[in-house]
């Protein structure tokens, strides 16, 4: 006796594990992640240290260089790629497959740790992060531009509205800003009057970290009362920056508005985002490894479009980039491909046979059979993707050319 003349001889038993599959199919079809390539444990160890004011030279000798020494020794390094800008040293280590990143986290902050003496000191604490090697590109990217607000304008609705909604939305896991200019107080020195007045810049950068700070001074009580203390040690207007006193000798003070222009700008002019050639902000949208892109993406659009109901006047948003397009468009092939599979094996066998009853069975099998199989992908920790996707349409094709040579 075969295996198989059991659920001849047992219909019902048959058609019971026919929905359970079915049931453990359609579970996992809900519930399994969609994405564009298969998911990989690789992941990349950023090494980011800013030394303001250095040179690309001076970053790459005395940042760069000593970091990389000491990085190059931990465990689970593939490669190592580094770029040396304008006050940045940025480091990036690619780790090896399916290394724990947990594990060459630590061992990278630890070696960093070990070399930060050697650096100089007016260079700030390296930021060490780490991110999948798969999200150097978001999900989405969103484009933001005004006709009547400026860039800080536009970067500052952004951070205080759009940022904190996108953000909130389940399975995104940030919501960067790019290309944003958020405002800052900009003091563009003038080297001609510096080098007349003898100033340099340490000396201004000096001035404003001991004039310009937040300091909480606690409260005092007395019998009856107790009275909150509060220091005005900050300085929050152009003007207040303007007199801040940079060098004095005898009578003489020089202030910072006699060595350097002092306005009201943006913390970096380094980016420039444009959008159909116009001034724009972009925001990028990454999606957590283990959330569906495809629900995640459709409820950041559904958001967007609420976004836009209440956007400033003048103020226009856009997907500039959705990868989920190419990924929806796979799948609605791979439906089509199947939905003409089914109809090719029912007419050819209703053409041999000329029984409806014999062209049930293809007719329900074929489905179940899918839908099973995604279950099994499940189980086996797959995803549904490209790849997948391809082995499926492959794999009916298979049955199909089968199926027809029986007939």
């Amino acid at each position: 006796m075969r295996f198989t003349d059991i659920f001849i001889r047992r219909p019902v038993l048959a058609i019971v594990i026919s929905l359970v599959i079915l049931v453990a199919g359609v579970q996992a079809m809900r519930t399994l992640n969609v994405r564009q390539y298969p998911k990989l444990e690789s992941a990349t160890v950023t090494v980011r240290t800013p030394y303001i004011g250095a040179s690309a030279d001076l970053v790459r000798g005395f940042i760069t260089t000593p970091l990389e020494r000491a990085i190059a020794a931990a465990d689970g390094i593939d490669y190592i790629e580094s770029q040396s800008v304008q006050g940045l040293s940025t480091i990036n280590v690619r780790l090896k497959l399916n290394f724990d990143g947990a594990k060459a986290l630590s061992d990278i902050s630890a070696r960093v740790n070990q070399v930060r003496a050697d650096l100089p000191p007016e260079a700030e604490i390296p930021a060490i992060s780490i991110e999948p090697s798969d999200a150097q590109v978001a999900a989405m990217y969103l484009s933001f531009s005004s006709t009547i607000l400026e860039e800080n304008q536009v970067t500052d609705y952004l951070i205080r509205v759009v940022q904190p909604r996108l953000s909130a939305i389940e399975g995104v896991q940030r919501a960067d800003i790019l290309g944003g200019r958020s405002f800052a107080l900009r003091a563009w020195l003038e080297p001609d009057r510096m080098a007349a007045l003898g100033v340099s810049p340490l000396m201004v950068r000096d001035a404003l970290a001991a004039n310009n700070f937040l300091s909480a001074v606690g409260q005092t009580k007395g019998a009856l009362v107790q009275v909150n203390l509060t220091a005005g040690t900050d300085v929050q207007t152009v003007e207040g920056f303007r007199k801040l006193v940079i060098r004095h000798e005898g009578d003489t003070l020089v202030r910072l508005e006699d060595i350097a222009e002092v306005v009201l700008g943006a913390e970096s002019y380094d980016a420039d985002v444009r959008m159909s050639g116009d001034q724009a902000v972009f925001m990028g949208i990454w999606v957590l490894p283990n959330a569906n892109s495809l629900d995640v993406i459709r409820a950041v659009r559904t958001e967007v479009e609420n976004l836009r109901a209440a956007l400033p006047t003048g103020m226009e948003a856009m997907i500039a980039f959705d990868s989920t397009s190419y990924i929806e468009n796979a799948v609605d092939e791979v439906v089509t491909t199947l939905l003409e599979t089914v109809l090719i094996v029912v007419v050819v066998i209703f053409m041999f046979l000329g029984s409806l009853r014999t062209v049930v069975v293809p007719v329900v099998a074929i489905p179940v059979s899918l839908v099973g199989a995604v279950f099994l992908m499940q189980v086996l920790g797959f995803t549904l993707n490209l790849l997948t996707l391809l082995a499926v349409v492959l794999a009916v094709g298979l049955v199909v050319d089968d199926a027809i040579v029986v007939v």
